[in-house]
């Protein structure tokens, strides 16, 4: 059995480093060029040497996504950039355009090349294509089934690797011109302006000023709105594929959903691959998928069929807000040292996730700004606060709060 690497998004050096504590194998991040997600925090060169780093020091990978499909100006510096990426030893770089493909192989013939979904694989004779160009792994179009990634992982020659959680697109494996022609925003060049999200009326040929509301029923009207996908009910037919890797979307989504989706994915895998006979999925996965912010959740087409399911009237939704980070702890004071993200109120009931555990409605007894000196009662984004402790809270721990009215567990 071949256990696949986990790889999961860095919008950031701190979502990087909780990837990391939450159990990934492997991370990519965007630098301030070339990338497809030009909104993400993204790195310097700088800081992909510390990224880097950081990553090597725990045996585990760096990837650097170069996937926008260039212009002719993009070239100009693109060579010494690829240079700085192999002198801060990373671990690959994702293309999509045969041009970039070009330029890494003259100017880094080392540095590994992995294809990006965008480049929209979906058979075996393409994968040994992009492979006999140099290329060590592709990442399969989101297109694909259960069965047709298996041949391909099986056939092709080279890695694999797939997409089992997040966003998807309503174009064919992301590659769209909807954002370009309505706000001129290019979604192939990492500006999407996400377009089909937008709100829109029916208008007949004939009668331009008359508009009429599209409503949504049972059957649904939404053209172009996709759910979110989700596999962690199928990690039994993930293995079997075979695939090197399974990648997680959301280099613009938080710390706090780094975290969970990394760790579920991690201990499935795990659990599965200690003991396929005996594996059973966890109702505390898919309550944890549940608590991050997402759209409805769809198996797209790895199960098969056309993939009917993943169009709706797709709405975010979660169960929970992200407030906080725990940092620290101060010995002589005895406080868990906190970074507050979103409002945090004394005597709420919150819970405390980390790696390896999960405490629910932990009622917080006092708070203290640790910058004014003075205790508060609420604390809001920004604040660094102190909570009475006898001891440290796990390492890199999250603090989060029901959203009112949400669901129990």
């Amino acid at each position: 059995m071949k256990k696949p690497e986990i790889l999961s998004p860095a919008g950031n050096m701190e979502r990087l480093e909780y990837a990391l504590a939450y159990g990934a194998d492997a991370v990519y991040i965007g630098g301030r060029d070339y990338s497809l997600r030009a909104k993400a925090g993204n790195f310097t060169v700088e800081d992909i040497r510390k990224a880097a780093d950081t990553v090597h020091a725990v045996g585990r990978k760096l990837y650097v996504t170069m996937n926008i499909f260039a212009r002719n100006r993009d070239f100009k510096d693109m060579a010494a950039y690829v240079r700085e990426l192999a002198e801060a030893r990373v671990d690959a770089v994702i293309v999509a355009d045969p041009g970039v493909m070009a330029v890494i192989r003259q100017a880094a013939p080392k540095l590994r090349i992995h294809v990006s979904t965008q480049a929209n694989i979906t058979n075996t004779e393409a994968a040994r294509f992009w492979g006999g160009t140099g290329a060590a792994r592709v990442v399969l179009a989101r297109e694909l089934s259960a069965t047709e990634i298996a041949e391909i992982a099986r056939d092709s020659g080279v890695e694999t690797e797939i997409f089992v959680h997040g966003a998807m697109c309503i174009a064919y494996s992301g590659r769209c011109l909807m954002s370009k022609f309505l706000a001129d925003r290019d979604g192939n060049r990492g500006d999407c302006a996400h377009s089909c999200r937008w709100k829109y009326h029916l208008v007949e040929e004939k009668r331009s000023g008359r508009l009429h509301e599209v409503e949504q029923d049972n059957r649904g009207v939404h053209f172009f709105n996709s759910k979110d996908l989700s596999l962690i009910r199928h990690i039994p037919e993930i293995v079997k594929t075979g695939v090197d890797s399974i990648k997680i979307e959301g280099r613009m989504k938080s710390t706090h959903y780094v975290a969970v989706i990394t760790k579920i994915y991690r201990q499935a895998i795990d659990r599965y691959c200690a003991d396929p006979d005996a594996y059973e999925v966890d109702p505390e996965w898919l309550e944890e998928i549940e608590k991050v912010s997402h759209r409805e959740y769809s198996t797209g087409f790895f199960l098969g069929g056309r993939g009917e399911e993943v169009l709706d009237y797709a709405r975010y939704e979660k169960t929970h807000d992200f407030v906080g980070l725990v940092t620290g702890y101060d010995d002589e004071r005895g406080l868990v040292e906190v970074k507050v993200r979103n409002r945090l109120s004394r005597d709420e009931p919150v819970d405390i996730l980390s790696a390896r555990s999960l405490v629910k409605d932990y009622r917080i007894p006092e708070m203290f700004d640790l910058k004014k000196h003075e205790p508060v009662a609420v604390s809001h984004a920004g604040f660094h606060v102190g909570v009475p402790s006898k001891g440290p809270w796990p390492e890199f721990a999250i603090l989060r709060r029901r959203v009112q009215g949400a669901p129990k567990d």
